[in-house]
Formats: C-alpha cells, sequence, structure tokens
C-alpha cells in the first residue's frame, strides 16, 4: 500500500471523505503555502490570505464530498476556485464596508496605507489591476496553470481568460512606463 506523501491529491481526497485526519493533514501541509501565495496576490493582506486558506480547508474537512470525482475535475483545480471565489467574496464583502467605516476603522485605514506602500513595485503594479485581470495573472503565470485550467477556475472561457491576460500585461507595461517616466522627471 502506497503512503500518503506517495498517494495523489484525489486519493487523499477519497481517504478524506471517508474521515481520515491523517490524509487531511497531508493535503493541507502539501499545498497551504500555494494556496496560501495565491490569496496573498489577490488581497495583498497576509492576515485576511491566512484566514481565507484556513476556512477553505476546514470547509473542506467539513463538507469533503463538495469535490465530485465523478466530474473529472483534478483536487487542485477545484481548490483553487474555492480560494478565488472566497477572496473575491471577501473583497467584495469589504468594498462594501468601506462606504460604511466609522471612526474606530481610522486608524486601521492609516494602517493599511502604510503596509501598502512598502509594497514591491511588481505588487504595486498588480494591486492597481482589476481583480478578475489579477486573478488570471496569479493563475496563469505565478501558479504556473495553464490557460485553459485557468479558465475552468475561474468560470470562464478561454478566450476571455486570453483577453484578461492581454489587458493585464497592458496595463502593468503602461504602469511601469509611467513609473519610470516619473523617475526620470523626479531626477
Amino acid at each position: 500500500m502506497k503512503s500518503l506523501q506517495q498517494q495523489t491529491d484525489e486519493e487523499l481526497m477519497v481517504l478524506i471523505q471517508a474521515h481520515s485526519h491523517d490524509a487531511f493533514s497531508e493535503l493541507v501541509l502539501r499545498h497551504s503555502d500555494r494556496f496560501y501565495a495565491l490569496s496573498y496576490r489577490t488581497l495583498f493582506n497576509q492576515s485576511d490570505a491566512e484566514d481565507i486558506v484556513q476556512e477553505s480547508f476546514l470547509k473542506l474537512w467539513h463538507k469533503p464530498t463538495l469535490w465530485k470525482p465523478k466530474r473529472g475535475s483534478k483536487f487542485t483545480t477545484w481548490f483553487y476556485r474555492l480560494i478565488v471565489n472566497a477572496c473575491h467574496d471577501l473583497n467584495k464583502k469589504k468594498s462594501s464596508q468601506e462606504y460604511s467605516f466609522n471612526d474606530d476603522d481610522h486608524d486601521q485605514v492609516i494602517e493599511d496605507d502604510h503596509s501598502s506602500s512598502q509594497l514591491s513595485d511588481i505588487e504595486a503594479a498588480l494591486k492597481q489591476l482589476p481583480e478578475r485581470q489579477r486573478t488570471a495573472l496569479n493563475l496563469c503565470f505565478y501558479e504556473g496553470l495553464s490557460n485553459k485550467e485557468a479558465a475552468v477556475i475561474m468560470d470562464i472561457r478561454l478566450k476571455a481568460l486570453q483577453s484578461l491576460i492581454m489587458r493585464a500585461k497592458t496595463a502593468l507595461k503602461e504602469y511601469f512606463n509611467l513609473s519610470e517616466e516619473n523617475d526620470h522627471a523626479n531626477n
């Protein structure tokens, strides 16, 4: 019999559906860094990214039958979609709360502004992109997924994904050209 480390994600999911704590631990160890990185590059907030990953894995533990092996999707494709949707939901929730924050939130906003000023140039550029463009880039370039896999995760057609990537590349190029022009103007 294969050890847990030798089993595929899909084999581990079958064991998790049979309530195997060890299989769940193996899956978390195997993938938590990858899913945290995606969450962070989507949210640009360490605490939120950690929460998303933890909540998503807890959801997997409590409802492992949400993953349907007969549909033919790989575990990672399915879980990427879960993570992406959770990040998008959190962003929507936060943007709706921006309109109704009170004075107690003022210190947090200042702290967030300060921490965002410390982002690297690439993170700052990515943060300027619309959420769907940023997600497409994250999945295809940082996560190394194929365009087809990323389109499935984002629940869009392949052509739509390619269009998002092209627009994102154009926007990043413009961002860095403007940034470079501003640097030359200030010197």
